[in-house]
Formats: C-alpha cells, structure tokens, sequence
C-alpha cells in the first residue's frame, strides 16, 4: 500500500459523490468508492483508472458493506477520510401518500446504510488510530419541503 491518503466514499457514481472521488483522485488520493448501480461504479473505475477500488455495493445489505470494508482495507488500506454521502429521496408528493415501501427505502438507505458503514468502516480507522468521518445532510435535514418529508426526517438524523 502507498502512502498516499485513502478516502472511502459511499454514494460515488454521481452527483457529489463523484465529484468528490474525481477531486480526491485528482489530488493524488487513493479513493475506494461504493454505489448500486454496477454500470456506474465501472464507468467511474474506468475514469479514474488503476490504483483505486470500487465496488457495486447497496448500503442497506450490511454483509455486503462489510465485504467492501475488508477489501478496500486490503486493497488501499484504512481510510483517512470516510465520506458516507450514499442518499436517495423520495417521489414528491405529500406524506400520506408516500407508500409504505417507498418510505422505507429512504429510512434505510438514508439512516440505515450510514450506520452499516460506520459499523464496518470505523473499527478499521479505529485499529490504524486515525481517520475523519464526514455523514452528508441536506439543507432539507434542517428545513422542511412538504412533497418530500421522507428524505427531509432522514437527512435530520
């Protein structure tokens, strides 16, 4: 393993999370990123190129968040700097009807997914002695937007 700096970034196949990988990546970090969609996750392997780990991983499956663990600490090692940023939200539409599968599937990729993460990731950061947690909000965790109540109460937590 090098010794350049490792971040770990859930959530890394678009949006912010992307961007944050190509940023690290950029900067010379070693950057282990995890998302669902497997087609995306290859796309942003293939941008980066060699020297990274990525992995199609569901947050919500903790065997399969602790199977990333394992092998991105084998493969770039502990991260310095854990970035939970994986997130989805809900259809817009008032809170009643919001399905109840719908709901869940926020609650769990949004506070469930974070916590498999921290449960598999930070024991490794604790063993190497050091490392930053950073769990993305939303300016909605601190407000309110009524078609979208779900990802609003998740991103509080």
């Amino acid at each position: 393993m090098a010794s350049e700096k490792v971040a770990w970034i859930t959530g890394c196949s678009r949006g912010l999370g992307r961007a944050m990988a190509r940023g690290l990546a950029a900067r010379g970090w070693l950057v282990a990123g995890l998302a669902r969609s497997a087609g995306a996750v290859r796309a942003v392997a293939g941008e980066l190129g060699e020297g990274h780990f990525f992995a199609s991983v569901d947050v919500v499956e903790e065997n399969e968040v602790e199977a990333f663990c394992l092998a991105a600490g084998r493969e770039i090692g502990a991260p310095d700097l854990l970035l939970n940023n994986a997130a989805i939200i809900n259809e817009p539409a008032p809170l009643w009807e919001v399905s109840s599968e719908e709901f869940g599937q926020v609650v769990d990729v949004n506070i469930k997914g974070v916590v498999n993460v921290l449960r598999h990731a930070v024991p490794v950061m604790i063993e190497r002695g050091q490392g930053v947690v950073v769990n993305f909000s939303s300016g909605w965790g601190r407000s309110t937007s009524p078609e979208v109540a779900p990802y609003c109460a998740t991103k509080w937590a």
